[in-house]
C-alpha cells in the first residue's frame, strides 16, 4: 500500500487550479474546497460574500515516491501571481488569496524555504500566506473536478 500525502493550496480560483495539480504525474486525487476561515460547512455563496474568512483551495493526494512536496511548490508558484493580496486576475476577494496550508513540520519548512527562492523572481512582496492546515470543506459536486467536465475550458 502506497504511503500517500496530502498538499493544500490557495492561489486564486479552484478550477484552474484543480486541473493543472489533477494532471501532474505522482498526484493521486484532487479536491476542491474551502479552507482558512471560521465558517462551518461553507457553501460557494458563503465564502463568496467575503465574510467567512476561508479560501477557494485544492486538496491534493499525492504519491511522495513519485512527486516531491517542492515539485508541488513549484507547480503552485507558477500557477498565479503571488504578489497580488486578495486578488487574481479579474477575481478579488480573501477567498482568493494565495496560501499554502502545511499539514506538517516539515511542510512547514519546505514552504518556508521555497516562498525565500521564490521571492527572488519578483520586485513586488510575496504576500502568500503559510499556515497550518485547518478544516478542509469540501465545495459543492459541481465544482469538483470542473475543467475536466467542461470539456478544459474554465471561466473565473
Amino acid at each position: 500500500m502506497k504511503k500517500l500525502e496530502k498538499a493544500t493550496f490557495s492561489a486564486g480560483c479552484f478550477w484552474g487550479i484543480e486541473e493543472t495539480f489533477r494532471t501532474t504525474k505522482g498526484v493521486v486525487s484532487t479536491m476542491v474546497g474551502y479552507t482558512g476561515g471560521s465558517t462551518s460547512n461553507p457553501t460557494y455563496e458563503d465564502v463568496c460574500s467575503n465574510s467567512t474568512g476561508h479560501a477557494e483551495a485544492v486538496e491534493v493526494k499525492f504519491d511522495p515516491k513519485i512527486v516531491a512536496y517542492d515539485d508541488l511548490l513549484c507547480v503552485f508558484w507558477s500557477l498565479h501571481d503571488p504578489t497580488t493580496p486578495n486578488r487574481q486576475g479579474l477575481d478579488f476577494g480573501s477567498q482568493y488569496r494565495s496560501a499554502i496550508f502545511y499539514h506538517s513540520p516539515q511542510q512547514k519548512r519546505i514552504a518556508e524555504k521555497s516562498l525565500k527562492e521564490e521571492q527572488k523572481n519578483y520586485k513586488s512582496k510575496i504576500v502568500t500566506e503559510i499556515a497550518p492546515a485547518g478544516k478542509f470543506w469540501k465545495a459543492e459536486e459541481y465544482h469538483q473536478k470542473y475543467v475536466e467536465k467542461h470539456g478544459g475550458k474554465a471561466v473565473c
